[in-house]
C-alpha cells in the first residue's frame, strides 16, 4: 500500500471541510514549539517505536515534518507496523507556511 502524498493545500482543505485527521509532528520539541499546525501532536521520529500504542490504526494519520523527509521515514516506519491510512505532508510545515499559513514562522 502506497503512502499517500499530501500538498499543503490539499491538507488545508480536508482540516477545513473537518475530514477526520490525525496530524503527527515527527520533529524535534524545539522545531515543533517554534513552528506547527493547529491541533497536530509531537511525536519525535525517535520515538515513535515506542509510543507506537498512542496512535490508531483505524485513523487516517497525516505526518509532518520540516520538508518531507523524517515524515516519510516515520509513514514507511508506521506502515511497517501495520497501519495503512497515511499521508506524508509534501514540503512539511515549510511548506504549509508558503501556501497556507504564513503566520507559521520559517526555519
Amino acid at each position: 500500500m502506497a503512502i499517500t502524498q499530501l500538498s499543503a493545500p490539499e491538507l488545508k482543505t480536508k482540516i477545513d471541510n473537518h475530514k477526520p485527521l490525525f496530524l503527527l509532528d515527527v520533529r524535534e520539541p524545539n522545531e515543533f514549539h517554534y513552528a506547527h499546525i493547529e491541533n497536530s501532536v509531537l511525536i519525535p521520529l525517535h520515538q515513535i517505536p515506542a509510543r507506537l500504542d498512542e496512535l490508531d490504526k483505524q485513523q487516517t494519520i497525516v505526518v509532518i515534518c520540516h520538508h518531507g523527509m523524517r515524515s516519510q521515514q516515520a509513514a514507511l516506519y508506521l506502515e511497517h507496523a501495520g497501519f495503512n491510512n497515511l499521508a506524508n505532508l509534501q514540503g512539511g510545515i515549510d511548506a504549509w507556511s508558503v501556501y497556507c499559513e504564513p503566520s507559521v514562522p520559517r526555519y
